[in-house]
Formats: structure tokens, C-alpha cells, sequence
């Protein structure tokens, strides 16, 4: 119950928000901005939902935290766009998403590659772009559609004896690239060519990284080339233009109602009925986009 919740905590009684809060339970989407990382946005919500309510988190021994939430896939702090955010049991239904269908608009600048494959990184490489036609790009992309190979970036949330490997790299420890494994692209598409940069239309499976995809397309086109900005567009059936809150949102009735519409478009099964009226006091541990 919330009131054995808030009186563990030391509130002086539950509140009806906190008793709402903490029968929250399903999927929804927010807008992750540029900047922060997919964690800190889930930080900063948690933060504001549990102010909201009335209840202070405080750090307890051996004990899980107050309030279970997860996101279904890490995006790049350089990146905006879909967040898919699990609450209370709905946790439990981010693993089924990590494997689905994403969609994504990436703006690709040509002739510079970075470290870490977009605008974030130091230029390690710079190349002449001026030889390479419209053609020749769309030419390109029917190479990266399908069933193909792709060796992951070295700057991101893959981890390596428990860590990740950005977070090694930031220390300055060697890492080795990891092998490249098979991806899925089911639509890739060329939205505009303006050199140096051109935007693409990117539908792709799990574990897919749309940094890499751009870098890859420059080599083919015996050039080099970095992503300029990232923006995911779709998650499984989340949209940005129609499902995800922004930060003036994250309230406790605006996700409550969000919710509502949100689990309603998943596949119909029991156990999606039963989350909406499920309760739990235990925190999720963010699933990543690998």
C-alpha cells in the first residue's frame, strides 16, 4: 500500500496523489530533449513524480528504491525524440520492446568523421566530399537495407566486464571493437541532399546504431561521414507527434491518462489488463538499446 510506502519514508501520512502514484503501472512515452542521457531524464521524472506525491526517496540499505520505472531503450545524450517509459509492472514489458521496430531522422554531415560518430565527438579524419551525386547515395543505401552486419560504436552503452564502454573510453582505457553482428533495416530512405549534409528516414530493429550506419556510408562512398543530429521519430507504436510528454506533462494525472491511450495500442493480453491497476514499490533497472 502507498501509506505503508510514505509512512516507511517518514512522511506524516499518504496523500491521494502518492496512493495514484503508486498504482501507476504500464508503458508510455516522453520527449528526451538533447543533453541529458536516457538516465538522467528518467532521473529527472522520477524526481518530479514522486514531488508531486508528497513523498521524499531517501537511501535505505539493502532495499530497493521507492518507485519501479525503466526506459526501453537508451538514446545518445546528442539525440531527442521517443522515450519508451515502463512504471510499476509495466517494467516487465520494456525487455519485449528492446527487439521491435524503431524509426529515426538522422541528418549526416559528409567528409568528417569523429570518434565517436557524430557532432559530440573530435574530428579524426577529413575527406573530399564534392565528387559524390545524389545517385551515388541513394545508389548506396539499397547496400544497408535487409538483413546486414554492423560493428557497434566504440562510444556507447555496450558494456565490457560490467562497464560501459563510453564510460571507458571517457577514462582514456583501451577498448577493442566489438565483432560485428547481424541488424535488421526494414525501410532506409534519402530525405534530402544538400552537401555536405543529408537526412535520412532510418526504420531498423534492436541493437541497431544509426551512428554507425552513417559512418559506414561514407566509407562506401570512399569518403568519411559523421551524424549531425539524431531524432527517433517511433518506438514499437509510439510516435513523437503523438504519444510522447514533454516535461510540462509529467504529472501524475497526465501519465495516469497517457497510459490509458499508450497501453491500448500494445498487443491485447492479460497481463496488459492487469498492470494498469497493479501496484509496486520497487525500482526498475533501465533497459538498454544494445
Amino acid at each position: 500500500m502507498a501509506s505503508k510506502v510514505c509512512e516507511e519514508l517518514g512522511a506524516l501520512m499518504a496523500s491521494p496523489a502518492a496512493d495514484k502514484l503508486f498504482s501507476l503501472s504500464g508503458l508510455f512515452a516522453v520527449y528526451k530533449p538533447k543533453g541529458p542521457t536516457s538516465a538522467d531524464l528518467l532521473n529527472q521524472l522520477k524526481a518530479k513524480l514522486l514531488a508531486e506525491a508528497g513523498v521524499q526517496e531517501v537511501v535505505r540499505k539493502r532495499k530497493k528504491p521507492i518507485l519501479k520505472i525503466g526506459h526501453g531503450g537508451t538514446l545518445d545524450s546528442a539525440a531527442s525524440g521517443v522515450l519508451v517509459v515502463g512504471i510499476g509492472k509495466g517494467t516487465k514489458l520494456l525487455g519485449g520492446l528492446l527487439a521491435g521496430s524503431k524509426k529515426y531522422t538522422a541528418i549526416g554531415e559528409l567528409g568528417k568523421a569523429t570518434d565517436t560518430l557524430d557532432a559530440t565527438g573530435k574530428v579524426t579524419e577529413e575527406k573530399p566530399y564534392d565528387q559524390i551525386t545524389k545517385g551515388d547515395l541513394e545508389k548506396v543505401l539499397q547496400k544497408f537495407t535487409g538483413d546486414i552486419m554492423q560493428v557497434p560504436p566504440l562510444w556507447s552503452a555496450l558494456k565490457k566486464d560490467g562497464q560501459r564502454l563510453s564510460f571507458l573510453m571517457k577514462k582514456g582505457v583501451a577498448v577493442e571493437a566489438k565483432p560485428a553482428r547481424p541488424v535488421r533495416v526494414y525501410n532506409l530512405s534519402l530525405q534530402n541532399f544538400q552537401p555536405p549534409l543529408f537526412t535520412l528516414d532510418v526504420e531498423c530493429g534492436g541493437g541497431f546504431y544509426v551512428r554507425s550506419l552513417v559512418s559506414d556510408i561514407g566509407k562506401e562512398l570512399s569518403s568519411c561521414a559523421s551524424v549531425r543530429e539524431l531524432t527517433r521519430t517511433k518506438h514499437g507504436p509510439f510516435t513523437l507527434e503523438e504519444h510522447t510528454l514533454h516535461e510540462d506533462k509529467w504529472t501524475i494525472d497526465e501519465i495516469a491518462r497517457s497510459l490509458e491511450h499508450c497501453m491500448s495500442l500494445l498487443p491485447e493480453e492479460p497481463s496488459h489488463k492487469k498492470l494498469k491497476t497493479e501496484h509496486s514499490e520497487e525500482s526498475a533497472v533501465s533497459c538498454e538499446d544494445k
